[in-house]
């Protein structure tokens, strides 16, 4: 015999009806009071030291510095300190009662410290203890004076440490022990300091939450400017990787037609070639053509729509003189300096020198204006030295520098990268700007270069 057994997972009746966003409302709140003053209430959660970029702590030095990280528990505990002493000249007559005021008043301010929900819970019934121990004319009053300021220090301090709801929820709930408290300890005659408990409270609670808000919207502010920091220096990449490789597609493509054009023209030059050598032409002719078109397949997926192959070729170094003719009719001085036995080198090479140049001019113009430049080139042995550097602008700027984008550092040292070079570029001692690479070229390489 099989026996089912059916589980209801809805209530029957009104349970199992949709709740209206009252109801809704009303158990969110009642689950943020639960949270944020029950649930672990008195756990313990020290007050973190004040960290070493806060600006308090900056501008001190020395031994000032370690000691100002502890500024804001020095603050609690002579808040706490003033309360206690106010509990002490008025908390009623002379011995045991006066003492038990001032500590009353002390302890939930120094709680704050350690367990900032759990003091405020602790303030409502020191509140409650003083006020029985207090002075005939404090009777009705939930808060003698020292309890008075006593509270106001803890819901300050517990809302600073906590959320803006939380600080919400402790002046409701001041506001209930308030009016409660005033119409249990004495007659209601409307001599009650619930009134200016609520009023000053609030305004303490508004500021410190406007605080919160405008720190959360600061670290906000922050976050996504340092994300969109990345993603444009990411988007910077991106572009000038793309026009890399659109330079180095035109570069090796060139080469590699020259290598076909060269291979099926080469037997039609020699006079009765050898069947072998015709083979072996067409081999490297088919090769060459194989290998043209896997480079356009796979280099030319980053050539945008509208973009077209220049006409000329690729600028190299021996085109430099151009380019300082160019920027020396825009207004810039500067000169070129030659070191080492002038060479060939790899074209891809010779294309990011050139740029690299030409980037480097281009931030003395627009960010030093009046500024005179000088380069300087040097074929090593082991490749290529780049060093370009400008001097300060003059004192007084007749011209305001051009703000850039911040993308030509970038696009140098992809390039570089990409050669395995090294690079550096940065202020120079005389206050003006430096940009010094070095570009590895292959003994090899050089060497048929040369040949």
């Amino acid at each position: 015999m099989t026996e089912t057994t059916h589980t209801q997972t809805t209530p029957p009746g009104a349970a199992g009806r949709p709740r209206s966003p009252e109801y809704r409302l009303a158990a969110d709140a009642l689950s943020g009071l639960r949270q944020d003053l029950f649930h672990e209430a008195f756990a313990y959660r020290p007050l973190p030291r004040l960290g070493a970029d806060s600006p308090f702590v900056r501008r001190r030095s020395g031994r000032m510095q370690e000691h100002a990280t502890w500024a804001p528990h020095a603050v609690v505990v002579v808040l706490g300190l003033v309360a206690a002493l106010i509990g002490l000249t008025r908390g009623g007559d002379s011995g045991v009662p006066s003492l038990l005021c001032g500590l009353l008043a002390l302890a939930p301010v120094l709680l704050t410290l350690v367990r900032p929900a759990g003091a405020f819970w602790l303030s409502l019934a020191a509140s409650t203890v003083t006020a029985v121990f207090s002075e005939q004319e404090w009777v009705g009053r939930p808060w003698p004076p020292s309890s008075f300021v006593s509270h106001l220090v803890v819901l300050t301090v517990v809302a600073v440490r906590t959320r803006p709801r939380t600080a919400a929820w402790m002046w409701v709930l001041t506001g209930v022990y308030g009016s409660f408290a005033a119409s249990v300890l004495g007659p209601w005659h409307g001599d009650t300091d619930v009134a200016q408990m609520l009023v000053l409270s609030a305004v303490l609670l508004l500021v410190v939450t406007v605080r919160h808000i405008r720190r959360e919207a600061a670290q906000e502010v922050t976050a996504q400017q340092t994300v969109t920091a990345h993603e444009r220096s990411r988007r910077t990449l991106l572009e000038e990787r793309t026009t890399i490789a659109r330079e180095l597609h035109d570069v090796v493509a060139h080469h590699m037609s020259v290598v076909a054009i060269q291979a099926e023209a080469a037997p039609y030059r020699v006079e009765n070639p050898p069947e072998e050598l015709e083979k072996a032409f067409a081999t490297i002719r088919e090769n060459a053509v194989a290998a043209l078109t896997e480079l356009r397949r796979v280099l030319g997926v980053v050539r945008a729509e509208d973009y077209e192959a220049p006409d000329a070729p690729q600028p190299t170094l021996a085109d430099l003189d151009g380019l300082l003719a160019n920027v020396r009719e825009a207004g810039l001085t500067v000169e070129k300096v030659v070191t080492g036995a002038v060479r060939e080198l790899p074209q891809g090479v010779e294309l990011s020198a050139y740029r690299i140049v030409q980037e480097a001019l281009s931030n003395t113009l627009r960010h030093a204006p009046g500024a005179s430049a000088r380069v300087e080139i040097g074929y090593v042995l082991g490749g290529l030295g780049l060093r370009v550097v400008n001097t300060p602008p003059p004192a007084p700027r007749l011209v305001k520098p051009s703000p850039g984008a911040g993308h030509g550092i970038t696009g140098m040292r992809e390039r570089v990268s990409m050669l395995d070079g090294e690079m550096t570029a940065g202020p120079s001692p005389d206050g003006g700007y430096e940009v010094t690479v070095f570009l590895p070229v292959p003994a090899a390489t050089v060497s048929e270069g040369d040949a």
